[in-house]
């Protein structure tokens, strides 16, 4: 299994992997410490087809992490207000409605996405996103809340879903 926690990443341009798991988070800010516990609890059952990416880096930075995957889960959490904390969402890239007025000053995973396709780079062919709603991350040094950690069980069982079978039947 190839994993890599932390910032510094650089999947290999030469082999394409067939999933990736790219778990986005901060373990300073409370509930944005989920991505970086998620990574940790599906490295023990990942085969070695499935690449496992934890990063606390947006904009351009992440166009690294969505090049040579074939499938690409992200991991992320969010605040919409639009459900209780806990609630997952999963999509497809393709259902979030771009940021009108593009600015390099504003670039998230859509974008870098977006930027890859358009350069012909080997860009993920297929994004999943699962995301967690959360009450609070942006308080530094504040803890993971419960309804934050009552998602990780689900998100696990899901990335399991999306893997290969012969890693989906593995045990934590």
């Amino acid at each position: 299994m190839s994993s890599v926690t932390g910032d510094s990443h650089s999947p290999s341009a030469a082999a394409v992997t067939p999933l990736r798991v790219l778990c986005l988070g901060n373990e300073l800010l409370g509930d944005d410490a989920l991505g970086c516990v998620v990574a940790d609890r599906v490295q023990p059952f990942a085969s070695e087809d499935v690449e496992i990416l934890c990063t606390s880096e947006s904009g351009f930075h992440l166009l690294d992490c969505v090049l040579g995957a074939r499938r690409l889960v992200v991991v992320d959490t969010v605040q919409t207000g639009n459900a209780a904390p806990g609630t997952i969402y999963q999509f497809r890239d393709s259902e979030l409605a771009s940021v009108p007025g593009g600015s390099p000053h504003y670039v998230g995973l859509c974008e870098a996405l977006a930027l890859a396709r358009e350069l012909g780079l080997p860009a993920a062919e297929e994004v999943i996103i699962l995301a967690v709603e959360v009450a609070d991350c942006l308080t530094m040094g504040a803890e993971m809340s419960p309804q934050a950690r009552t998602a990780l069980p689900v998100l696990l069982s899901m990335i399991r879903g999306m893997m290969p079978a012969a890693t989906a039947s593995s045990t934590d």
